[in-house]
Protein backbone atom coordinates (compact mmCIF):
# COMPACT_ATOMS: atom_id res chain seq x y z
CA UNK A 1 0.00 0.00 0.00
CA UNK A 2 1.40 3.37 -0.91
CA UNK A 3 1.78 5.84 1.90
CA UNK A 4 0.07 8.48 -0.21
CA UNK A 5 -2.93 6.22 -0.79
CA UNK A 6 -3.10 5.30 2.88
CA UNK A 7 -2.88 8.97 3.88
CA UNK A 8 -5.76 9.87 1.57
CA UNK A 9 -7.86 7.04 2.99
CA UNK A 10 -7.22 8.11 6.60
CA UNK A 11 -7.81 11.80 5.89
CA UNK A 12 -10.94 10.90 3.93
CA UNK A 13 -12.35 8.93 6.86
CA UNK A 14 -11.62 11.84 9.19
CA UNK A 15 -13.45 14.28 6.90
CA UNK A 16 -16.30 11.84 6.53
CA UNK A 17 -16.62 11.44 10.31
CA UNK A 18 -16.38 15.21 10.87
CA UNK A 19 -19.04 15.80 8.23
CA UNK A 20 -21.32 13.25 9.85
CA UNK A 21 -20.94 14.99 13.22
CA UNK A 22 -21.59 18.36 11.59
CA UNK A 23 -24.72 16.99 9.91
CA UNK A 24 -26.05 15.54 13.18
CA UNK A 25 -25.50 18.83 15.03
CA UNK A 26 -27.22 20.70 12.20
CA UNK A 27 -30.10 18.24 12.30
CA UNK A 28 -30.52 18.54 16.08
CA UNK A 29 -30.34 22.33 16.05
CA UNK A 30 -32.44 22.74 12.90
CA UNK A 31 -29.57 24.46 11.09
CA UNK A 32 -30.07 23.52 7.43
CA UNK A 33 -26.84 25.24 6.35
CA UNK A 34 -24.82 23.19 8.83
CA UNK A 35 -26.56 20.02 7.65
CA UNK A 36 -25.68 20.84 4.05
CA UNK A 37 -22.05 21.55 4.94
CA UNK A 38 -21.93 18.29 6.88
CA UNK A 39 -23.21 16.34 3.88
CA UNK A 40 -20.68 18.11 1.66
CA UNK A 41 -17.81 17.22 4.02
CA UNK A 42 -19.00 13.61 4.15
CA UNK A 43 -18.97 13.45 0.36
CA UNK A 44 -15.55 15.09 0.20
CA UNK A 45 -14.23 12.50 2.63
CA UNK A 46 -15.69 9.62 0.63
CA UNK A 47 -14.15 10.95 -2.58
CA UNK A 48 -10.75 11.34 -0.91
CA UNK A 49 -11.01 7.77 0.37
CA UNK A 50 -11.74 6.48 -3.13
CA UNK A 51 -8.78 8.48 -4.44
CA UNK A 52 -6.58 6.70 -1.90
CA UNK A 53 -7.84 3.33 -3.10
CA UNK A 54 -7.16 4.31 -6.73
CA UNK A 55 -3.62 5.38 -5.87
CA UNK A 56 -3.01 2.05 -4.14
CA UNK A 57 -4.44 0.11 -7.09
CA UNK A 58 -2.28 2.07 -9.57
CA UNK A 59 0.85 1.39 -7.53
CA UNK A 60 -0.04 -2.30 -7.28
CA UNK A 61 -0.57 -2.47 -11.05
CA UNK A 62 2.75 -0.74 -11.73
CA UNK A 63 4.52 -3.14 -9.37
CA UNK A 64 2.92 -6.11 -11.14
CA UNK A 65 4.04 -4.85 -14.56
CA UNK A 66 7.57 -4.29 -13.26
CA UNK A 67 7.67 -7.77 -11.73
CA UNK A 68 6.46 -9.36 -14.98
CA UNK A 69 9.01 -7.36 -16.96
CA UNK A 70 11.77 -8.58 -14.65
CA UNK A 71 10.48 -12.16 -14.97
CA UNK A 72 10.27 -12.12 -18.77
CA UNK A 73 13.54 -10.30 -19.50
CA UNK A 74 15.58 -11.43 -16.53
CA UNK A 75 16.48 -7.80 -15.99
CA UNK A 76 15.02 -4.87 -14.15
CA UNK A 77 13.79 -1.95 -16.27
CA UNK A 78 16.81 0.01 -15.01
CA UNK A 79 19.23 -2.71 -16.20
CA UNK A 80 17.43 -2.88 -19.55
CA UNK A 81 17.71 0.90 -19.98
CA UNK A 82 21.43 0.77 -19.15
CA UNK A 83 21.94 -1.71 -22.03
CA UNK A 84 20.70 0.77 -24.59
Amino acid sequence: MSSEGAQDKVEGKAKEFGGKAEYVVGNVTGDDEMKAKGKAHQTEGKVQGVLGKVKDAAKDAADTVKDKFDEVTGKTPEEHAADR
